[in-house]
């Protein structure tokens, strides 16, 4: 109340002073008022009519010492009333600009970054497709090489220089489909490796 009045550090004005100085508003100037027992005390005085016509006197006052203050800063009021729609109208061009470069992203999102995931995605794929074939041809070539193996073996000594080529191959094969196998399970066992594009 007393801000409203002062205008920059002055006097307050004589009909602010008067209603500050007067003891029946002093309830209403105490940080702790409580409207509850500020009514409870009036009903027990019965001075509720002495206190009502008291009251709209002061709301009187109050609005012509508003009214003056209106008059007497208008130019700043319309200053800030001003500068609150140009700061409004820098926040609706900049809700705009934000929207217009969200859209912006999402295209490019849509454009580069999910091909870009999808092609990452179909490449590692890819590469256990391959390594997966890379091991059933191993694993042909070792039943090839069992069943050549066991036909020369059939063939008595005629055969034991082959049959020992052959089985020297074989050793050889499993050796190297031992040292990939590990690696291979996780491929094998990938669903992805089989999924639809």
């Amino acid at each position: 109340m007393e801000e409203a009045g002062a205008g920059g550090g002055a006097a307050p004005a004589p009909a602010l002073a008067e209603l500050l100085a007067d003891e029946c508003y002093a309830d209403f100037f105490r940080e702790d008022f409580d409207v509850k027992a500020y009514t409870s005390q009036s009903i027990h005085q019965a001075v509720i009519a002495e206190q009502l016509a008291k009251l709209a006197q002061g709301i009187s006052q109050l609005d012509k010492e508003l009214h003056l203050q209106v008059v007497a800063r208008h130019e700043d009021l319309l200053a800030q009333a001003t500068g609150i729609e140009s700061l409004e109208g820098v926040l609706q061009m900049m809700q705009t600009r934000i929207g217009a470069l969200q859209s912006t992203v999402d295209r490019i999102r849509v454009k580069i970054v999910d091909p870009y995931n999808k092609i990452v995605s179909r490449t590692a794929q890819l590469a256990k497709l391959q390594a997966a074939c890379d091991l059933l041809r191993r694993i042909i070539r070792i039943l090839y090489l069992s069943k050549r193996l066991q036909g020369q073996l059939q063939g008595g000594s005629r055969e034991i220089t082959k049959a020992a080529q052959s089985l020297n191959e074989l050793d050889s094969e499993i050796e190297c489909e031992k040292i990939e196998v590990d690696e291979m399970d996780s491929a094998i066992d990938d669903n992805d490796i089989f999924e639809a594009s």
